[in-house]
């Protein structure tokens, strides 16, 4: 049987497809939506400082464009926002309101934006290549409800990969009606996607790369055919456009790997995010349907979390049914599989210490920029679109059969509901039942901050902060005013910062207020409820004589302001900071 004949998509396709897209993710994400400020998904970890990161985003754009990247973590070092994947297109969102309550606001909402717009991507995608509407429908569920994500709705910059199906949708789209603005509209896009970060937008940039050069050798293959002067300048266009934003967002990224000795990621680093082929059958332990069931494999596995890469059955089987089935063109169908297979032997990543042929260490070795990726797992994120466009095709394959069998009594309407049906099972194998009483998915409630520190003199020093846990808070109540502090949150972790902390261990005493002195931090802000149990359990009651040190009560912390260092007129007055650099 031949593919299916291709069916443009409508204008009055796009609303629905809008609508749905979005309650679908207010629906398998509830409640959220009505904790808008409140809750953050999944945990208290990387959606705090995630959070911070949007809304310094829109605090850059609005007050130093030109220095977007000198941020006011990890004061006083610089290029300090491109110590992760900075989420730039997300920026113009922290444009709007301020403060700890409006960026996790922000962030819930952009969350629940992640989602819709990775069905939605992947349903234009999969009506690109020649599905109908509910085939694409289940493609698009798919994409955005493999189990495997689940485990990664803590990383907002992993979750956020529907720019890459849409990208590929816009652009096919464009080649395919040979309409130059179109085309040049799929790299914005692709664009768009590179700026939320490298861990993603690297491995994407690949594989439009790879594209490109199969596309060069089918026209070469089919005897050079005369090329659309205008499709030759809109690729140009569109291309340089990519090229343009992507080498402006990597120089600070460059810089900073030059700079900070953590910021590379040797063999070592690689091996511990990486594992055999039996994290393809570990699904997340939030997973009600699978997690359970796969917590042997998991409990064995070091640093679970980039490694449960299960794929679900229902995808699976709708999958194996598209690849080998007519639904979609065979050469279309081969390459999607061989795609799949070719992602997920490199989301295996490598372990040196094996005999064995690791492709990724090639890729590790050889392309550029592919050593500042830590995590191998997050590849699989490619290979869960292919899976999606596969199980697309299993599912129109599956009315095919029905029709076939049923003739006239499977009328429209019952092929969409049974195409409902699918859409729903794929999305409860990836996360349970809708607004699920048991709320086995986290969304818990954002930390408050204890009291308003905006106006306190910076660069601050924010106590204790030996954990990860502590410097995530800090950074998202520093969205109060942005004032520069020396803490910070990242995936690099800097000496310099992380010798000055461990220097406090008797704050306030002279030698480590000198030291502050000496570094130009010109507070401490000492949080009274997370102390205990810490070095700074006692720092409360020590003494402040003849430190030149005042102290003062502010809510729930103890603030420590710190005389200059007097070598000067001119850094008396100052502290030794640049106005540039105060905030």
């Amino acid at each position: 049987m031949p593919a299916a004949a291709r069916t443009e998509v409508t204008g009055r396709e796009l609303p629905w497809l809008v609508v749905g897209a979005c309650l679908l993710s207010v629906v398998w994400n509830w409640p959220l939506i009505l904790n808008l400020g409140e809750t953050v998904p999944k945990d208290l970890g990387d959606p705090l400082p995630q959070s911070w990161q949007v809304a310094w985003g829109g605090y850059a754009l609005a007050h130093q464009p030109l220095d977007f990247f000198q941020s006011n973590q990890f004061w006083p070092l610089e290029d300090t926002l491109a110590f992760s994947d900075a989420l730039i297109g997300y920026a113009p969102a922290g444009l709007i309101g301020s403060g700890p309550e409006a960026a996790v606001a922000r962030y819930d909402l952009l969350f629940l934006f992640a989602y819709a717009l990775c069905f939605a991507g992947a349903y234009l995608l999969a009506r690109e290549i020649g599905l109908g509407p509910a085939g694409a429908a289940v493609a698009g569920a798919a994409f955005a409800f493999a189990p495997f994500r689940l485990e990664q709705d803590g990383h907002l910059h992993v979750i956020s990969s529907g720019g890459i199906a849409l990208a590929l949708a816009i652009g096919l789209r464009g080649y395919r009606l040979r309409r130059p603005l179109t085309v040049i509209a799929g790299f914005a896009v692709a664009a768009w996607q590179f700026s939320l970060g490298p861990s993603l937008g690297l491995p994407f940039t690949y594989l439009l790369c790879l594209l490109a050069l199969i596309a060069a050798r089918v026209w070469w293959r089919r005897g050079r055919p005369g090329l659309d002067r205008r499709m030759v300048a809109a690729t140009i266009a569109g291309a340089l456009l990519f090229i343009t934003a992507a080498g402006l967002i990597a120089r600070p990224y460059l810089r900073v790997a030059d700079e900070q000795p953590d910021a590379d990621r040797p063999p070592s680093t690689i091996e511990a995010f990486s594992d055999f082929p039996h994290i393809f059958a570990v699904a997340p332990e939030e997973n009600p349907v699978w997690g359970g069931a796969t917590a042997g494999l998991r409990d064995e596995l070091q640093n679970p979390q980039e490694k449960t890469l299960f794929p679900g059955l229902v995808i699976l089987g709708l999958a194996i049914a598209g690849l080998t089935t007519a639904a979609l063109a065979r050469p279309l169908r081969l390459a999607l599989g061989a795609g799949v297979a070719g992602v997920c032997i490199l989301s295996l990543g490598f372990q040196a210490s094996e005999g064995l042929l690791w492709p990724y260490r090639w890729v590790y070795d050889f392309l550029p920029g592919w050593e500042g990726i830590r995590t191998p797992g997050r590849l699989f994120t490619f290979a869960t679109l292919g899976l999606a466009l596969l199980a697309g095709g299993g599912a129109v394959a599956g009315l095919r059969a029905a029709r076939e069998r049923f003739g006239e009594r499977l009328t429209p309407a019952l092929a969409g509901v049974a195409a409902a049906v699918v859409v729903i099972a794929v999305a409860v194998e990836g996360r349970g039942l809708p607004f699920d009483p048991t709320g086995a998915i986290a969304q818990p409630r954002a930390p408050e901050a204890p009291a308003d520190v905006s106006e306190v003199a910076a660069p601050q020093l924010h106590l204790p902060a030996p954990l990860a846990e502590d410097n995530r808070r800090y950074l998202l109540w520093s969205t109060d005013g942005f004032p520069a502090i020396v803490n910070g949150r990242s995936s690099v972790q800097p000496e310099s910062t992380e010798e000055l902390i461990e220097a406090m261990d008797r704050f306030p005493d002279r030698a480590s207020v000198e030291l502050l002195r000496e570094r130009g931090v010109r507070s401490v802000i000492l949080h009274l409820a997370r102390a205990p149990g810490t070095e700074q359990s006692g720092a409360a009651k020590r003494p402040i004589d003849g430190l030149g040190v005042n102290r003062r009560r502010l809510g729930g912390v103890l603030v420590y302001e710190l005389s200059p260092k007097a070598s000067s007129p001119e850094t008396a007055a100052d502290g030794g900071l640049s106005a540039s650099r105060r905030r």
